[in-house]
């Protein structure tokens, strides 16, 4: 669609540059797909710019800073959050598509909105999520990538959602490996374009660095935990890490003419990740809340659908549909920050004093 400023057009000149610039890897905002519902385009962005301006001024985009990454709730200010692992996957992720002639401004979208559908306390709530929905109707659970896509296609802007380009929610939709296997050097799905799956490296570059740093910032581990093979293969701080990873990465990928890694490297990468698991993720000093988060918030989920009074006083909209309703209820809880959550949790889950009249 034209611009709404047709005395101030420059896209056509920002669509040339993206053609005299970009490697043949990269995707040309010309050969978008668009989005849901048409509108004017902007006359000094590129629609994957719009996309990223969006997913910052979003909502769901700063509740990311009180959600947890690893620790719940940190005390400390220099501990990873939701939104500091954003802004590190973003930035791993810009460097390699920059050198690799990529389109950032995609990247750069993608990254910033894939982790928007996450719920508080991390995975262990996404867990406790998952399991109520299967136990209530809803088959296909809860995946945060999958909220993701429904932060931005539907929750957001009072339910228009972002209206962001098909190729953005493609790379958060997909953005997600889990943990298996994380060597690219077998990655040959043309399913994703070449700016997705870099976000998909990065993520997992960004997580295993940062999350080993804050588990020897907190004493969970010592830097001498460290296998010597990890130190001897990527280096000993985090900083020779990921320098580590990327020039792997973009030297592979030169090579082999795909977005790949060593041999070497991938293996590296998915035994650090299997360390994390065993000596962190999975320690009794980060599991012990699991009851606690799974008590609150199904006490939570199972208040507001049975009680209306209080899902009245909190989500102010009722839905006579039951199915939909907890559709609703479900986009809520998972919304929440943990300290709202933990607030809330307080206030409806826990006895309160008698006020003291004086």
């Amino acid at each position: 669609m034209p611009s709404d400023f047709p005395g101030l057009d420059l896209t056509e000149q920002l669509l040339d540059r993206e053609e005299a610039t970009l490697s043949d890897w990269g995707f040309r905002s010309r050969n978008s797909k668009g989005r849901k519902r048409k509108e004017p385009s902007c006359p000094v962005r590129t629609p994957f710019q719009r996309d990223r301006d969006r997913i910052i001024h979003s909502k769901a985009f700063r509740r990311l800073k009180h959600k947890t990454q690893v620790f719940l709730a940190p005390a400390g200010d220099h501990y990873r959050t939701r939104l500091t692992h954003t802004l590190e996957v973003t930035q791993i992720a810009r460097g390699i598509g920059r050198a690799l002639g990529l389109n950032e401004d995609l990247i750069e979208a993608i990254a910033l909105g894939h982790d928007l559908g996450h719920t508080p306390f991390g995975h262990a709530g996404e867990k406790v999520l998952d399991i109520w929905c299967k136990d209530h109707g809803m088959p296909a659970g809860f995946q945060h990538h999958i909220q993701s896509v429904r932060v931005v296609g539907k929750l957001e802007n009072d339910g228009l959602g972002l209206n962001l380009t098909a190729e953005v929610i493609e790379g958060i939709l997909k953005h997600t490996k889990g943990r298996g296997d994380y060597n690219l050097s077998l990655d040959t799905d043309d399913s994703l374009h070449m700016e997705g799956r870099v976000v998909k490296i990065a993520d997992r570059m960004a997580y295993v660095n940062h999350d080993l740093q804050d588990a020897i910032a907190v004493g969970l581990i010592s830097k001498q935990d460290i296998p010597a093979e990890f130190v001897e293969i990527l280096g000993s701080t985090s900083r020779e890490r990921i320098n580590s990873m990327v020039m792997d990465t973009l030297q592979s990928t030169l090579e082999k003419g795909h977005l790949a890694l060593s041999d070497e490297m991938g293996n590296a990468i998915n035994r650090l990740k299997d360390f994390l698991f065993d000596n962190v993720y999975n320690r009794d000093e980060i599991r012990k809340h699991d009851d606690s988060i799974r008590r609150s918030l199904t006490g939570l989920l199972d208040t507001f659908l049975t009680d209306r009074k209080i899902y009245m006083k909190y989500l102010n909209k009722w839905i006579e549909s039951e199915s939909r309703r907890k559709r609703y209820i479900v986009d809520y809880i998972a919304g929440m920050t943990d300290i709202y959550a933990i607030d809330v949790a307080k206030d409806l889950l826990l006895p309160s004093p008698w006020p003291v009249r004086l």
